[in-house]
């Protein structure tokens, strides 16, 4: 028993693990209904960023065209 905790001590990996395990249980998960609504405003987000970009590139576009 003696030898496998001075194994468990002096192996970097195992102490790396245990040392993860011990703080991900430190950590508080949102609820389900948290990470709809998170999720939902991301995508919402991201669709309205995307509608943005590709209409600054069609004015952009227009404007070059006149341009040139």
């Amino acid at each position: 028993m003696e030898e496998k905790q001075q194994l468990e001590q002096g192996n970097p990996v195992i102490g790396y693990f245990k040392g993860a395990i011990q703080e991900m249980k430190k950590v508080t998960w949102p609820s389900k209904e948290e990470t709809w609504r998170k999720s939902l405003t991301v995508i919402w987000f991201s669709i309205g960023f995307a509608i943005f970009l590709g209409a600054l590139d069609f004015i952009m576009n227009k404007v070059l065209e006149i341009l040139l």
